[in-house]
């Protein structure tokens, strides 16, 4: 099994408001969770404004289809979020104990 892991860090501009945040994360997290099936949860900076922290999961059996996945949901991040993506990491674990 391998699992796949995009850490996604965002500035939001003019965001004064955790409930402004909240809406550019929901809205986020939705797309990627209909588009690619992943799991996205907000992983650090709770309660900072300005500071958005996405965790992006997905797993397969191919550590090919895991990159792509993980690849495709950055792109469409870039193209459609309206904050500045500021880091990006991506983190890839195999089960060691494949036969």
């Amino acid at each position: 099994m391998i699992i796949g892991v995009l850490h996604l860090e965002f500035r939001l501009h003019g965001n004064r408001s955790l409930k402004g945040k909240r809406k550019v994360a929901l809205s986020l997290k939705q797309k990627l969770r209909n588009k690619f099936n992943v799991s996205v949860a907000e992983i650090e900076a709770m309660d900072i404004h300005d500071i958005l922290v996405l965790g992006v999961v997905t797993t397969a059996n191919a550590t090919q289809r895991v990159e792509s996945r993980l690849a495709k949901a950055l792109a469409m991040v870039e193209a459609l979020s309206p904050a500045e993506l500021t880091r990006c990491n991506t983190e890839i674990f195999s089960d060691s104990d494949e036969g």
